[in-house]
């Protein structure tokens, strides 16, 4: 029979197991400690040897309320690319009907951050791109932005997150590539200035940060920025205990090899599809893993093995244009709902390189933003139409079965396209905005606009319309490879009826 000092000592790791393996139904700390205190005031004296475990018992409770408050917050990104979005008071309540519990804005737009405010909603914010360079060299200015954008709102807004510009080193200026980290810095400095010290600083980026992904053990940093640029962030990021923010799309690499992807694997409902790393011997059931594991590994490289990842967006397109494949619903509601309930896993799964790991989240968007530029896709990655109205159904606190949940509409391009495409002014453009974006089409070069000119093969029918409807072809037909989108403002659309009469031949895309 165990004496009472023994009998204490198991009841006492006994109470941290069962704390462990309950903690993340604890809904404050505060409800933590009083529990840890009833333990105590229950007991007798606490023996030397319980004393002992004391500091055992404040590490297990500290880690596991770190790793609580992460694990079950999966949170939504708040665009605003929109001339028909609802109001900010609107967008919080529809945000709460996601049962999100984060939200990540691409600024820090005042009215927005006061409709937080009193939430529960845990608040990711935004340093524009383009005062980077300035804020970089200056402290002051540093200082001045916090002042105006956070000071207001802090702490009745739950700021938790200050994001340095977004996906900075995929653009083609590389002098704010080195301006970076500086500001990072310049920032992280300013709060503390003002005594706000429960703020992360960090950047998200792109996986082209990444010059080789696969197998993931191989993963590398670019040689452009690996120890100019990434090695001082994340010795940043590890010294303030911040994330290495990363969006993670499994629908670009799938989408532009569609043939040698397993469209499974990147919805992550694959059942027999699997890839094995011969390097690491790391096993990969979906794309997202094997895509996160290729960043683990290229930070390792660099001597940061245990830098914590936050996802700063994933998402699927519900819809696209004919050249992009499998952007539908289907895949849309299946991908998020299935990257959801991984996030929100109890106990987490982490990724095979790091099994059990929390992986915190803002899942891509809220709304379909109509004025975004770049394909079609770019538009359509939202939960929610502008009038509130679900695209599909989600829950992001993963707590509703599929079961639930109404059937999806069937896929019906998860196949490439095949066959021409044109490129056309789009019903109710704006005249004067179709006359600017002609005029810009046909400064290109190559002639694109001599056929439309008078006495040119497709000069008539003579009107805006129809002129520039050959422009935006012509220009698309000629760019697209480069990148060249048939946007144009939201002037233009794409079209498979070819639009050619008589000897007035429109050019176009073949695929």
């Amino acid at each position: 029979m165990a004496n009472s000092s023994s009998s204490s000592v198991l009841q006492f790791l006994h109470f941290i197991s069962d704390f462990s393996s309950n903690i993340q139904s604890l809904s404050s700390k505060t409800h933590t400690y009083r529990k840890f205190l009833s333990f105590y005031s229950s007991s007798s004296k606490p023996t030397k040897m319980e004393l002992g475990l004391l500091p055992v018992l404040i590490l297990c409770l500290s880690a596991s309320i770190s790793s609580a408050e992460l694990a079950a917050k999966v949170g939504v990104n708040y665009g605003q690319l929109g001339n028909n979005l609802p109001s900010p008071s609107q967008s919080v309540k529809l945000i709460q009907s996601l049962n999100a519990k984060r939200v990540k804005l691409y600024d820090a737009n005042p009215k927005i951050l006061t409709a937080l405010r009193n939430t529960d909603l845990q608040v990711s914010i935004m340093v524009p791109n383009e005062l980077i360079n300035n804020i970089s060299s200056n402290q002051t200015l540093a200082d001045q932005w916090v002042h105006t954008n956070v000071v207001p709102f802090y702490p009745e807004t739950l700021i938790r997150y200050l994001l340095v510009g977004n996906e900075i080193l995929s653009q083609p200026d590389k002098q704010i590539w080195f301006n970076l980290v500086p500001a990072m810095r310049k920032i992280k400095a300013a709060l503390k200035t003002h005594r706000i010290t429960k703020v992360k600083v960090g950047t998200p980026l792109a996986m082209d940060v990444l010059e080789s992904s696969f197998p993931p053990s191989n993963g590398t940093f670019r040689s452009d920025i690996s120890g100019s640029v990434i090695q001082p962030m994340l010795k940043f990021i590890n010294k303030t205990k911040s994330f290495f923010f990363v969006d993670v799309y499994p629908y670009f690499p799938w989408s532009s090899d569609p043939t040698h992807i397993d469209l499974g694997y990147a919805l992550l409902e694959s059942k027999n599809i699997t890839v094995t790393d011969p390097a690491s011997g790391l096993t990969y059931h979906n794309l997202f893993d094997q895509m996160v594991d290729a960043l683990i590994f290229a930070m390792k490289r660099l001597g940061y093995p245990d830098t914590r990842i936050w996802i700063a967006e994933t998402g699927w397109p519900s819809g696209g244009d004919y050249d992009q494949i499998g952007a539908n619903i289907r895949n849309a509601a299946t991908y998020n709902r299935n990257v959801v309930k991984k996030f929100n896993a109890k106990p987490p799964v982490g990724t095979p390189a790091r099994p059990g790991a929390v992986l915190p989240s803002f899942v891509f968007a809220l709304f379909n933003e109509n004025t975004k530029p770049g394909p079609s896709t770019e538009r359509n990655f939202g939960f929610l139409y502008p009038n509130g109205s679900n695209v599909y159904p989600i829950d992001l606190s993963g707590k509703t079965p599929d079961s639930e949940y109404a059937p999806l509409p069937v896929a019906t391009n998860n196949e490439p396209y095949k066959g021409p495409i044109w490129c056309m002014v789009a019903k109710g453009a704006n005249q004067s905005a179709v006359a600017s974006a002609q005029s810009y089409a046909c400064s290109q070069g190559n002639k694109t606009c001599d056929p439309i000119q008078p006495g040119g093969k497709c000069f008539k029918p003579d009107s805006l319309a129809w002129h520039a409807s050959y422009a935006f072809s012509a220009y698309w037909a000629q760019f697209r490879k480069a990148g060249g989108s048939c946007y144009f403002g939201g002037l233009a659309t794409q079209t498979i009826k070819d639009p050619s009469y008589g000897s007035c031949k429109f050019p176009g895309a073949k695929l």
